[in-house]
């Protein structure tokens, strides 16, 4: 990722919030077989006092993305999108993409079958605690029973980043009220309108 000193996001609390409501990551590693590229649900390590990410893959990714024998990296995208140079001012100016991203890279540790399914009952819980009528792993005998007969299938796993880069690019390099405009435009009705952008926007430049 390009460094951009003016968009380098370092908080740790603010990096648990872009992981946390944007759970669903890509998992990248660099194997004997060339690159592979997977997709799938994270969680924050509950267990630990560093940042640090929970979740599985199905198998055979396990064994594609030769997990626990190197370094991977789990790639976190937040808001983002498409800003006009039409919302600038006169000035000479080009389109550019504003978004929040993160990239975690470390060496995944793999659970044991016991500690796999606790973290798959996390998952469950934690998606499943927004619906009307939440379908827990262990809500009926026989949801625990396929629970546990399917968990097989999957391979759980830790990630302690050992190197973190990240970025959180929503124009803090423009006058504020080239700012205002952008976010107007991301709250209105257009094209390219995204209230999940606007509200990053908001948060950078203090407006929590």
């Amino acid at each position: 990722m390009r460094r951009t000193p003016a968009f380098t996001l370092t908080d740790e609390a603010e990096l648990r919030r872009l992981i946390e409501q944007n759970p669903w990551i890509t998992l990248v590693s660099h194997t004997s077989e060339g690159l592979v590229a997977s997709h799938y649900a994270v969680l924050l390590d509950d267990s630990r006092d560093e940042l640090a990410i929970v979740g599985h893959v199905g198998r055979p990714d396990e064994r594609l993305h030769e997990l626990g024998e190197h370094e991977v990296m789990v790639i976190v995208q937040g808001p983002h999108g498409y800003i006009s140079p039409s919302w600038y001012d006169a000035d000479p100016a080009v389109p550019t993409w504003n978004f929040t991203s993160a990239h975690l890279s470390g060496v995944p540790e793999i659970f044991d079958a016991k500690e796999n399914l606790r973290v798959l009952d996390r998952l469950v819980e934690h998606f499943e605690q927004h619906v009307d009528a939440p379908r827990l792993m262990r809500g009926t005998t026989e949801d625990s029973a396929y629970a546990d007969a399917i968990s097989a299938g999957t391979v759980g796993f830790r990630l302690v980043p050992t190197r973190i880069e990240a970025k959180s690019k929503l124009s803090q390099n423009k006058p504020a009220e080239t700012v205002d405009r952008i976010i107007s435009e991301l709250e209105g009705d257009g094209p390219y309108a995204s209230e999940a952008l606007a509200a990053e926007m908001r948060r950078v430049r203090g407006e929590k």
